[in-house]
């Protein structure tokens, strides 16, 4: 931070470029371009892609908002998929359903940190002559079938919210591709379509990642596989404690980064107040989904019915996982939860 603050140089210079070039090669992928948020890398994409008005997009209904709102901000139309309960990701089965003569791309989510099918989307992708992007703000790391995420499909976004896996100080985000012409374009309208200072080929934005929050990113780079690891040894503590408890828990998946550990537990809100009662933080993920949020009621493609996701907004609670989580506290959520089913 001193050094950034020392250089004089704030905005798009040498922090900026250091950390692209090595994302890049952290995901696996040949372009990486840094963004103001995750929502911007995935409005940015959609936009460099010409996705617009009339165009269709196959996307997770149990997702943040976030993805929904890079779609619909666009002027195009979300349609929601159901999860398979299983993975709680897209169901490749239900996507190709879901396609139409107006769909133009696949949105994947890497939901909780767990990878989505990505090989069986792109093929479904080819099949159908479609475009394949993903959300992978909660998923820095995780890895589908030996190749990281954000080396998959069309082009990946990113977020670099402080909670996540990596996390700056601040917001930020990025884009992957192995497109030099959509790196190029992407980076163009980061920066209000600009590509020499004062000369505008595009109506763009600005949306630029910080030398400061990229430079406090290259330090916390060196430390993601570990922390990544850290993680997936917690979750599979918690797989192992609760196999025999009254709530469901995903079957462990060690190319996961688990960025959150969620759980579909009946009795949800009586069991987060008890938890929090003894000193345990649970959050939920996310109580209310895309199609039913106050913002899309007017919306004719939200006025559907989604028993999964609502079933899942109904019940998923997300137990502390962190770097630094020690084996006898993970040991107490685990016994209050006991308890909590006991009684």
């Amino acid at each position: 931070m001193a050094r950034v603050v020392e250089s004089g140089w704030y905005i798009l210079g040498q922090q900026v470029e250091e950390f692209e070039a090595k994302f890049a090669n952290f995901c696996q992928a040949q372009y990486c371009v840094g963004v103001g948020n995750g929502l911007d890398a995935l409005r940015l994409i959609l936009c460099a892609y010409d996705i617009k008005s009339g165009d269709e997009v196959i996307v997770p209904a149990n997702t943040y908002i976030a993805t929904i709102l890079a779609i619909t901000q666009v002027g195009a139309t979300p349609v929601l998929v159901e999860p398979r309960l299983d993975t709680l990701n897209l169901d490749p089965k239900k996507v190709e359903s879901a396609i139409s003569a107006q769909t133009k791309a696949i949105m994947a989510v890497h939901l909780y940190g767990l990878p989505a099918p990505m090989a069986e989307l792109q093929l479904i992708a080819q099949k159908h002559n479609l475009l394949l992007f993903d959300d992978c703000a909660q998923a820095h790391g995780a890895v589908v079938n030996g190749k990281r995420v954000g080396s998959w499909g069309n082009a990946s976004g990113f977020s670099f919210f402080p909670t996540k896996n990596l996390g700056c100080l601040g917001d930020g985000g990025a884009v992957t591709t192995a497109d030099p012409e959509i790196a190029d374009k992407i980076k163009l309208l980061r920066n209000y379509g600009s590509g020499q200072k004062y000369y505008n080929e595009m109506a763009g934005w600005n949306s630029r990642l910080d030398e400061l929050q990229a430079a406090i990113l290259l330090e916390r780079l060196t430390e993601l596989d570990a922390r990544n690891e850290e993680r997936r040894s917690i979750a599979r503590r918690y797989v192992e404690g609760l196999s025999n408890l009254p709530v469901t828990s995903l079957p462990y998946n060690p190319h996961a980064v688990y960025h959150i550990f969620p759980i579909l537990a009946p009795k949800r809100d009586a069991l987060g107040s008890f938890l929090k009662e003894r000193g345990i933080g649970t959050i939920i993920h996310y109580p209310v989904p895309p199609h039913q949020q106050k913002c899309y009621k007017h919306q004719d493609w939200a006025a559907v019915s989604l028993p999964i996701t609502e079933m899942i907004a109904n019940q998923e609670l997300s137990l502390p996982l962190y770097p630094g989580l020690t084996d006898e506290l993970q040991d107490y959520v685990i016994d209050q939860i006991e308890s909590f089913y006991a009684q």
